[in-house]
């Protein structure tokens, strides 16, 4: 499976921006969807997962500005961010967690490759 990642860019502290991440390949379903970032000389961390059922876990730095939510027939993952921070620039990936393949083959974790936001006036 690949996961491409999209939507990030240039905005202005207090703008918001939507992320998406798109699986393909031949998957059969996936576990848990999420959003993990890194800022420059920090080490990555966890941003917002979902479950496969829908439920939610934030960090508590973007609780309340962040929303994730995904697309289970289209294997995709989006994260809305709202009320941006410069804190917030960072390399944002997404991951899939417990890929089972239509093939039956199982794998636990996948990453796609990072999009950059960058904050700032």
């Amino acid at each position: 499976v690949q996961l491409q990642a999209s939507g990030g860019g240039l905005v202005q502290p207090g703008g918001s921006l939507r992320l998406s991440c798109a699986a393909s390949g031949s998957i059969f379903s996936i576990n848990a969807m999420g959003w993990y970032r890194q800022a420059p000389g920090k080490q990555r961390e966890l941003v917002a997962v979902i479950s496969r059922g829908g439920r939610t876990n934030y960090a508590d730095s973007v609780k309340g500005r962040f929303t994730i939510s995904r697309d289970n027939a289209n294997n995709t993952v989006y994260l809305q961010m709202n009320s941006l921070k410069s804190e917030d620039t960072a390399v944002y990936y997404c991951n899939a967690d417990g890929v089972t393949y239509s093939s039956g083959t199982w794998h636990p974790r996948v990453w796609g490759q990072g999009t950059l936001v960058t904050v700032s006036s």
